[in-house]
This record gives structure tokens, C-alpha cells and sequence, in this order.
């Protein structure tokens, strides 16, 4: 009985050799989230296996009766029909094992052959900046050509001068009938509008801080062969100037950006250096100012900004900029920005304040309040976004120098001593309108009035050669042959007037073209 057994026990023994294997080679196919047939395979594997060590330990234990006297109880004998059975689900679960685990290697190769393509577009795909510490910097900006031929019916613009490179309607030379001057045409090449920026973003934890610099060579003072500039017979060399440096905290921002009381989401895309100046606000400079979200898609915008009394005295329409200031420039803008678009409403309040010792008034120090309101947006016409409307209407006293790059005084200073008011009341709209991906239209519009004091004396020795009003429409259209790259053309034609009544226009007409990288 015992050989019997033996000869059993090595039949078995072969017939687990056939599964053992394929145990092993089960195991390591395994998922995060096993299928109920891998389950039920995992299952029949270990009741296998239970049934080897079985028969392991008969095979001992009958070896152990050759070698001993002591009766070894007999095992119950087992059928052929059970054998075959054990055979049979053996052959099945090394089978099913081999076709999952030929699964999961197929699966494995898919998901290498995956993350290759990954990694290929990742590596095509261009990456901005670099690494600095713990800071991403990216280097940006564009190089920009303006082609113009301005045709003037007033007389002639100084070379040189910021009129020439740039539609600014108090440069605008009046008419005067008096004394009639030949309409003169200027044609003028510049790359100054040439612009670059440095923009730091750095991680703290939870925090996020950025620092942000940026120049261009138009806005640098000076006349040529002065601070370093060249001149256009030869060189054609110009500054760089500052347009902007500040650094955000999280909410906080400070440094020098532009005026708390514009969105510059509202400019139009125009070949000129802002385009539709005349009714525009416009004003880059120092500040502190904290972004408040006070409801879904809301924010208010609360900042103190660098104050500058810009005056002017009787009989004379030269501006003057005044450092007796005491306090900053308050404003406030709320914003609110959904799928359709943008809207803003935003708002200043000054002191105005001027010395005017000179002037031998029995007070030395005169300051009013200035104040202002503005809505502004900016609104989708397409799904897309490429197209849209961008609006501003603007109204207050004292806030001359934010409207029309200083086209009027905040205030004017009388012979007594006194500041006279002067109010302006602005509009600006825009159409920018996507035919498709590369071309685009843009159609500009722009008016502003100025309302001085009643009291003030309006002849040729009070304001009468003062800026009353200036409008210009214009139209442009772009186009981009190739990424970062866009060419345009633009018209436009620009009117201004003085309290006298004289006025003057301009027609103008740029070529542009700009590479942004």
C-alpha cells in the first residue's frame, strides 16, 4: 500500500510541477484594481497550491513508514477520474495565466509607447523662461518698425518732438486765418515703440510673489545728441525708459503700473504708440494697491498713487507740473469679468495744490478737490473671443493729466491766487473685429471736451489759446502671416480746437510691423 501511495504521490507530484510553475509566473500580474476573473483565477491558483502541499506531506509521511515500524494510518485512495480533474483545472489556470499575463505585458508596452509620445510633445512644445532658485523668469517683448506721412493743414510739427512720432492732439497745430500757415507733410521711420519685459514669478508656500520690469525707447526724455541720444542724420539712437517696475504680494502690489483708474484691457489694437488718445486715460505711474474679491467674478481694486498737480496760469497754456502735493491720489476700481466680457466702473479723488508765491497773491498755498468717474469694458462678440467692443466714458474736475496724455490743465491759476476749476468729460470706443485667424479690423474712435470756469477770462490773455476739444476716428487692419509676427496699416484723421475757436486736423498714415517673441 505504501508503494501504491508513492507511485500516486509522484504522479501528483508531476502534475503539480505543471502548476507550481505557473503559480510563480501568476503572481506578478497584478493591477491596482483587479477584474472579478482575475479574482476567481487567483482563487483556483491557491486551492492548487493548498492541494501540492498536500500531497507533499503524504509523500513524508510515507517515507517516514519505510523507515519506521510504527504504523503509518492509510491515506484514502484517490480515483483516476479525481486525478485527471486536478490535471485539467491545472492545464486551465496555467493557460488563463499565460494570457493575462501576455495581457498585462501588451497593456505595459501601450502605456511605455504612450508616455514616449507625451515626453515628444513635451519636448515640442515651446517652454517659456528659465530657472532662477526657486524663481521661473521669462524674457519677453517685441521690436517694432512705424512708417508714417502725416499731412498737417495748421503748419508744421518740430522734428523730433513726441507729436511726430505719435498722433497727440494738443501737437496739432491750429489754423489761423490771421496768419496762414501752408498745410505741411511729414514723413517719419521709428523703431522706439521697441519694447521688452522681465516677469518673475517665485512660489512661497501658499504665497505667490512676482516682480515685473519693463522699458521701451519712446517714452525716454530728451532731444537729440542729449543723455547719450543719437540724432537721425546718423546714428538714430535713443534711450531706454522705465515703463513699468513693481512687485506683487499675493493681493498687494507695489511699484509703478498703470493708473488704478484705467483697465488697459480696454486699448485698441492700433499702429500708433495708444491710438484714440483724445478721450482716453491714460497714466502709468508709482503706487501701492490691493485687489479685494468681494463676490463671484468680482473684485475691487483700491490703490494710493503718486499725486502731480499739473497747472497752468492765466495767459499762458504751458503746463506746469507742481511738487507741493501733500496727498496721494486716491482711486478705486471695481471690475467684473464673465464669458461675455469685462465691465468696470473706477473712480479718483485728489488734492489739487499749487504755490503761487510768485504770483504775489496775499496767500501763498491754494488746493481744491479733484475728482472723477469712469465705465469701462470690453465685450465679446464671438464665442471664440476674437472679436469684441471696448468702450470708456469718463467725467470729473481736476483730473486733466489722466485724460488725453495732459491735454488740458487739472486747474487753472488765476491772477489772484486762486485755482480755477476746469472739467472734462471723455469718450472713447473701439471695434475690433476677427475676419479670421490672421486678419483682423479695427475701427477707432475718440472725443474729449474741456469746461473751464465761468469766472475765468476766455480772451487772447486769459485761456483763449487753451485746448477746448479734440476728436480722431481711424481705422487699421492687421495681419499675422505667421505667428508673432503682424503687419497693419492704419488711417486716421484728427481734429483739435482752442477756447478762441481756431483749430487745426491732421491726416495720418502708418505702416507698422512687429515681431513679438
Amino acid at each position: 500500500m505504501v508503494l501504491w501511495h508513492l507511485r500516486y504521490t509522484t504522479a501528483l507530484l508531476t502534475a503539480a510541477a505543471l502548476v507550481v510553475p505557473t503559480v510563480g509566473m501568476a503572481r506578478p500580474v497584478h493591477h491596482s484594481a483587479k477584474n472579478t476573473h482575475e479574482a476567481e483565477l487567483e482563487a483556483r491558483l491557491q486551492k492548487l497550491e493548498d492541494e501540492v502541499s498536500e500531497l507533499r506531506g503524504a509523500l513524508k509521511a510515507a517515507k517516514a513508514q519505510q523507515a519506521s515500524t510504527t504504523p503509518v494510518p492509510a491515506q484514502a485512495p484517490v480515483s483516476t477520474e479525481q486525478f485527471a480533474a486536478v490535471q485539467q483545472d491545472a492545464a486551465a489556470a496555467r493557460a488563463e495565466a499565460i494570457t493575462a499575463t501576455r495581457t498585462a505585458e501588451a497593456a505595459s508596452v501601450r502605456s511605455v509607447e504612450t508616455q514616449k509620445k507625451v515626453d515628444t510633445l513635451a519636448d515640442a512644445t515651446p517652454k517659456q523662461g528659465f530657472r532662477s532658485g526657486n524663481s521661473n523668469v521669462v524674457l519677453s517683448g517685441y521690436i517694432k518698425l512705424v512708417a508714417s506721412s502725416a499731412r498737417y493743414n495748421g503748419g508744421d510739427v518740430p522734428t523730433n518732438t513726441l507729436g511726430r512720432d505719435l498722433y497727440l492732439p494738443q501737437s496739432v497745430p491750429v489754423f489761423n486765418p490771421a496768419s496762414p500757415s501752408s498745410p505741411t507733410t511729414v514723413t517719419d521711420f521709428s523703431a522706439k515703440q521697441t519694447r521688452f519685459w522681465v516677469d518673475a514669478n517665485t512660489k512661497l508656500g501658499r504665497h505667490a510673489l512676482k516682480a515685473y520690469i519693463e522699458f521701451d525707447f519712446q517714452a525716454a526724455p530728451g532731444t537729440p545728441m542729449a543723455l547719450g541720444q543719437g540724432t537721425q542724420r546718423t546714428t538714430n539712437a535713443y534711450d531706454l525708459a522705465m515703463r513699468r517696475a513693481f512687485i506683487q504680494f499675493d493681493r498687494w502690489t507695489f511699484g509703478q503700473d498703470f493708473t488704478n483708474f484705467e483697465n488697459v484691457a480696454t486699448l485698441p489694437e492700433s499702429t500708433d504708440y495708444v491710438g484714440g488718445i483724445d478721450g482716453l486715460i491714460f497714466a502709468r505711474q508709482p503706487m501701492v494697491r490691493y485687489a479685494l474679491p468681494v463676490a463671484k467674478n468680482t473684485k475691487l481694486y483700491l490703490a494710493v498713487e503718486n499725486p502731480e498737480t499739473a497747472s497752468a496760469t492765466v495767459g499762458a497754456a504751458g503746463l506746469i507740473e507742481n511738487g507741493e502735493d501733500h496727498a496721494p491720489d486716491a482711486t478705486a476700481r471695481l471690475e467684473y469679468v464673465s464669458s461675455f466680457g469685462l465691465l468696470d466702473l473706477a473712480t479718483v479723488w485728489r488734492e489739487l495744490r499749487v504755490d503761487n508765491a510768485k504770483t504775489g497773491a496775499a496767500h501763498i498755498v491754494d488746493s481744491r478737490l479733484g475728482w472723477g468717474v469712469s465705465a469701462q469694458g470690453k465685450i465679446f462678440l464671438s464665442a471664440n473671443h476674437l472679436s469684441d467692443i471696448r468702450f470708456q466714458a469718463t467725467y470729473g474736475e481736476g483730473i486733466g493729466r489722466y485724460l488725453g496724455l495732459n491735454f488740458s490743465p487739472d486747474a487753472v491759476l488765476q491772477a489772484n491766487g486762486n485755482l480755477g476749476a476746469v472739467r472734462n468729460i471723455g469718450l472713447f470706443g473701439a471695434g475690433h473685429i476677427a475676419i479670421d485667424k490672421q486678419w483682423r479690423v479695427n475701427l477707432i474712435g475718440s472725443w474729449q471736451k474741456v469746461n473751464y470756469a465761468g469766472y475765468l477770462d476766455h480772451s487772447a490773455l486769459g485761456v483763449g489759446t487753451y485746448n477746448r476739444e479734440a476728436w480722431s476716428a481711424a481705422g487699421n487692419v492687421f495681419f499675422s502671416p505667421v505667428s508673432n509676427v503682424d503687419l497693419g496699416i492704419e488711417y486716421r484723421h484728427g481734429n483739435r480746437e482752442i477756447v478762441d475757436g481756431l483749430n487745426g486736423h491732421v491726416d495720418k498714415f502708418d505702416f507698422a510691423a512687429k515681431y513679438s517673441f
